[in-house]
């Protein structure tokens, strides 16, 4: 861009003593360091779709680093909780399936407890990493970490996300009781401390290191009254659909329902979203559009994509009745296409149970630049809409059919169990093809594990969970 040059060149040759070291012209080395977020600049201010909102240029330091020059340049439309949808890649990955950085493998949600206390909740783990090893699973607290108590302020980074070092964790059984503190019986016991975890034992962490990331974590076939039902834990919209088919091979294309877990999938590929719409279409959809891809007004072009089977194998689209979508509030972006681009051809066979997605409703595409061949900008283009033109669900997110909210300090259950919370609903509509009255919970005072609360003791409440902090992708290119 000539004139963010020029205002450069103008603002280097002022300072000569900078320019010229020892005799050396170094305005070369200034331009390097300019050079991406001037080639950022550009493509934002022809194909940004919020093009409008992006600072002068004399507000921006385009001395930053890649990932700070757009932070400093993205509206604030682009992006929603703290999460900025446009974002910069780095192309020295393991692997786009592969996590990000050495972990153990492990995601889980951060419960701070009644009386103060915070404990990790497993929520899932991916298989061959090292939490797999030593035993961890679904559900288990852990309620130390080398002997210390969960901080809430690094747990994310020290535990999940790049944990650094191995580490030994404590795990416990949420009982909470009261301990007798005068050691007698009788009528004036007194009781005023609050036993919450027992200790169940210490499992150690080896290293982290890199783990293959599963889209597909978990697969079966499942019988409901007698009715065949595909259950398909669905986690992120990969590259490839491979697994995706495999999973439903398992039906060998016959399952008189299909219940599409994505309470923890933040998205992914368009087109891989576009592929799984299309496998789980009815035939009438075939050809028909899938989704509108809507560009600002100096592109002025709405991009159509259609349901289409000549990249899958033979056996799609699928013959079943009914499909169940589980999600939360950390169901997002390419989720969110693949749900609200169905239901039009659905004719309310699409049921979504349990809590209003996330809400993300616009997508990014890649940019590249010879000059700069580490740097992947993933810049938000476009809005996307059904078939039918709906696409303003940012704010309320896609709202389900069934609603029901997901317990992290309860029973989590088994995936794609009866004493999975979230599949109670889904079994009662399969068994009698109708929800159940939809009642507010009431605190029984009961805890998970049977040991009875008093009425007067306070909830447990979720602080975080690392879900949350995963980008939210819905990725063109």
């Amino acid at each position: 861009m000539k004139q963010t040059f020029n205002k450069f060149c103008v603002a280097v040759m002022a300072l000569p003593c900078l320019l010229m070291s020892c005799g050396v012209d170094r305005s070369g080395e200034y331009y390097a360091l300019i050079g991406t977020k001037t080639w950022m600049y550009e493509v934002m201010q022809q194909n940004y779709l919020f093009y409008e909102d992006i600072p002068s240029e004399d507000r921006l330091d385009f001395f930053d680093k890649p990932e700070d020059f757009l932070l400093s340049a993205v509206s604030d439309k682009d992006g929603k909780n703290g999460v900025v949808f446009s974002h910069v890649d780095s192309v020295f990955t393991e692997s786009r399936a592969t996590s990000t950085y050495p972990c153990f493998g492990f995601e889980a949600a951060l419960i701070r407890t009644a009386e103060g206390t915070n404990a990790l909740r497993i929520l899932y783990i991916q298989p061959d990493s090292p939490a797999s090893e030593v035993g961890l699973k679904r559900g288990d607290w852990i309620i130390a970490a080398d002997g210390k108590r969960i901080s809430a302020s690094d747990y994310y980074t020290d535990y999940i996300e790049r944990p650094s070092t191995a580490h030994t964790f404590t795990l416990g059984r949420y009982n909470p009781h009261f301990e007798n503190t005068d050691g007698a019986t009788g009528e004036n016991d007194e009781y005023e401390n609050v036993i919450e975890f027992d200790t169940l034992g210490t499992v150690q962490l080896p290293t982290p290191r890199y783990v293959e990331e599963q889209d597909v974590l978990d697969a079966k076939i499942i019988t409901v009254n007698g009715r065949k039902v595909l259950y398909i834990l669905y986690n992120g919209f990969g590259e490839t659909t491979d697994a995706l088919e495999s999973a439903f091979a398992q039906a060998s294309g016959q399952a008189d329902d299909i219940i599409l877990d994505l309470r923890y999938n933040p998205g992914g590929y368009v087109g891989t979203s576009q592929k799984l719409c299309t496998m789980l279409a009815p035939q009438s959809a075939i050809g028909q559009p899938f989704l509108n891809m809507i560009y600002n007004d100096k592109i002025n072009r709405t991009e159509t994509l259609v349901f289409d089977t000549s990249s899958l194998p033979a056996g799609f689209p699928l013959q079943y009745n009914n499909l169940y979508v589980i999600t939360s509030e950390n169901t997002a972006s390419a989720s969110e296409i693949a749900i609200n681009c169905l239901k039009p051809y659905m004719n309310g066979k699409l049921l979504q149970v349990g809590a209003a997605t996330f809400g993300k409703n616009v997508a990014q595409q890649l940019f590249t630049d010879e000059s700069a061949p580490n740097i992947e900008l993933w810049l938000t283009t476009a809005y996307v809409s059904n078939a039918e033109g709906f696409y303003e669900y940012f704010d309320d997110g896609l709202l389900p059919d069934y609603e029901m909210e997901e317990d992290l300090t309860g029973t989590l259950g088994e995936f794609g169990a009866e004493n999975d919370q979230l599949l109670t609903p889904v079994f009662y509509h399969i068994r009698n093809g109708y929800f159940p009255q939809n009642e507010s919970s009431e605190d029984t005072g009961i805890t998970e594990s049977g040991s009875r609360h008093t009425s007067g003791m306070k909830r447990n409440i979720i602080i975080d969970n690392s879900i949350r902090r995963k980008p939210k992708l819905s990725l063109r290119n």
